[in-house]
């Protein structure tokens, strides 16, 4: 018999984390399936999948980090603590929270890591913890929402949280007990809410949590829950003796619209909101004013805020009074989204051909939109997970579509995306690009209406043409291909690798300007952070202009990007 862990720790976390995952990929078109509350836009199991995944992203992102430093010192089996996994597992569910239901189920985490992290030096917690974990969770997620409803996920967390404040032993025996309580409440759910008894179904969030419960059974004992499924159809009505009784557990095919009442707000709006909590609370009265399924989770400065409105421009000017909101999206419910069946409408014709971009910043993004792409914000230290990067090309909603990573780093993630979306009958090509000024460039020679190969290779072929670099501030003393750099030095670097160590932003941006074009250059393309100094466009401009005659030079102002300059050379 394998041994499987007593108690949770880090290690469990992350075995949690990715079998929950695994659980919900293959269960996340059964749970659109049966969407319906609080709006049939059959979404409910991919916004789930996708919180999960950012989780999974963060979580991983600390055991890298541990092996790296572990590896330094000469110990391969450093590992972190509890309360920093946990922490991080919150933390990521939190800023890839999509939908009602993923964002509910964010706040369960964080309330389970409020908890669980309370120790920052414990390497393991118990079953008392857990249940007090689970209870919290539980709570947290209740407070979050503006007006609760039973027979939601909530009622399901509820009925977890009460099942596993009654179970004795070890943190398995915790864990089994939660996920009956969810399962039997989760079969409750089509007799506390209308919608989910005439569409017979159950509730679809609950669904999903149920889902993520059996994953920390099996974590946690070795063993899947001994019901290999869950109920997806309402229970089915007891029948006098000798009468044929529907099998509960059957799956009934449904479009995401039957049996549902027609109506309610238009869009749906989704923003991660920087702000104090006083400021959230003025919010949270203004939100609840203006719309309904109001569910914002968060702390500690940081929240993602999710509504339903009629008023999708209201909604977020409430949040810029408010404090900072980013990766605002902004989904309306009757224009044929990528998982909405539309009831009753036919399906929106598919474009020939689309860009799909990644983008370090909000000024990019607003470029790269104007010229026909549909982009993904990735916010400095938070690179968009493979799931991201699907639902943008299915909301790109093209028969052929190029995707432009714009990172190195982001090589592997692309690829599954687009693995993703060809499996979904979506030609992808990918093009390699590495950073968003090849980006650009490739968009430059984009020409939809010529063959599909031949626009791709022309593409490639521009951002390959294109050289990159990028001035960024040093966080910590390292080693380099420059040399060694202290903290708050200016590192200019160039197709990814540190070439130039200094003190000054724009001495060192004109260096690393100067060695690009050793090479010749017809076109440099200047990028520009928020956090750059305001007179080094004009100085490189006019180096530039002085020193290489038939070089042109574009500006663009590329917002909170991470870098201070990103530079290119055609």
């Amino acid at each position: 018999m394998p041994q499987v862990p007593q108690t949770l720790d880090a290690l469990a976390v992350r075995a949690w984390c990715g079998l929950a995952l695994e659980a919900l990929g293959r269960a996340r078109e059964e749970i659109d399936a049966i969407n319906v509350y609080p709006v049939a836009d059959g979404d409910t199991g991919t916004n789930l999948y996708l919180t999960v995944e950012s989780a999974v992203a963060a979580v991983e992102a600390v055991f890298a980090g541990h092996e790296a430093a572990g590896r330094g010192a000469g110990d391969r089996a450093l590992k972190p603590a509890l309360a920093e996994v946990v922490r991080a597992m919150a933390h990521g569910a939190l800023i890839g929270a999509r939908g009602n239901s993923g964002t509910i189920l964010a706040q369960l985490l964080r309330g389970m890591a409020q908890v669980l992290a309370s120790d920052r030096e414990a390497a393991h917690t118990d079953g008392p913890a857990l249940r007090v974990a689970l209870r919290h969770a539980a709570d947290s997620a209740r407070e979050a929402v503006a007006h609760p409803v039973e027979g939601t996920v909530l009622s399901v967390a509820d009925a977890a949280a009460d099942a596993a404040t009654g179970a004795e032993g070890d943190c398995g025996s915790v864990a089994r007990a939660a996920y009956e309580g969810a399962r039997a409440a989760l079969a409750a759910t089509p007799g506390q809410l209308a919608v989910l008894e005439r569409a017979g179904v159950v509730d679809a969030g609950g669904r999903g949590l149920v889902t993520v419960l059996a994953a920390l059974v099996q974590t946690l004992t070795g063993e899947a829950p001994r019901h290999g499924t869950v109920p997806l159809t309402a229970p089915a009505p007891v029948q006098a003796a000798g009468t044929e009784v529907p099998e509960p557990e059957a799956v009934h095919a449904r479009a995401p619209g039957d049996a549902c009442e027609v109506g309610g707000p238009a869009y749906e709006v989704i923003y991660l909101l920087e702000a104090d909590d006083a400021a959230v609370a003025r919010l949270k009265e203004r939100l609840d004013a203006l719309g309904e399924s109001l569910v914002v989770v968060g702390g500690d400065g940081l929240w993602n805020v999710h509504v339903h409105v009629d008023d999708a421009g209201a909604a977020v000017e409430a949040g810029v009074e408010a404090g900072r909101p980013y990766r605002i999206r902004i989904t309306h419910f009757g224009a044929g989204d990528a998982h909405m069946a539309g009831a009753g409408r036919p399906p929106r014709e598919r474009a020939p051909r689309a860009v799909v971009a990644v983008v370090p910043g909000e000024g990019l993004a607003g470029l790269y939109a104007e010229a026909g792409a549909t982009t993904v914000v990735a916010r400095p230290g938070e690179p968009p997970a493979s799931g991201e990067l699907v639902e943008a090309v299915r909301r790109a909603h093209a028969r052929e579509v190029v995707l432009l990573p714009n990172d190195a780093e982001l090589r592997h993630t692309a690829a599954a995306a687009a693995e993703q979306a060809r499996a979904e009958g979506v030609r992808v090509a990918l093009i390699p690009t590495r950073s968003a000024v090849q980006g650009i460039a490739a968009l430059a020679v984009h020409e939809p209406d010529r063959r599909f190969d031949e626009d791709v290779v022309s593409m490639t072929s521009a951002a390959g043409a294109t050289r990159y670099a990028e001035v960024v501030i040093a966080e910590r003393e390292s080693w380099t291909m420059a040399g060694i750099c202290q903290a708050g030095d200016v590192l200019g670097l160039i197709d990814g690798d540190v070439a130039v160590i200094g003190s000054d932003v724009t001495a060192t941006a004109e260096s690393v300007l100067n060695r690009m074009l050793a090479a010749g250059g017809e076109m440099v393309t200047l990028v520009l952070g928020d956090e750059a100094p305001a007179t080094i466009v004009d100085h490189l401009e006019s180096r530039v202009r002085e020193s290489y005659l038939a070089v042109d030079t574009v500006v663009y102002r590329g917002g909170r990007q991470g870098a201070l300059l990103l530079i290119g050379v055609e």
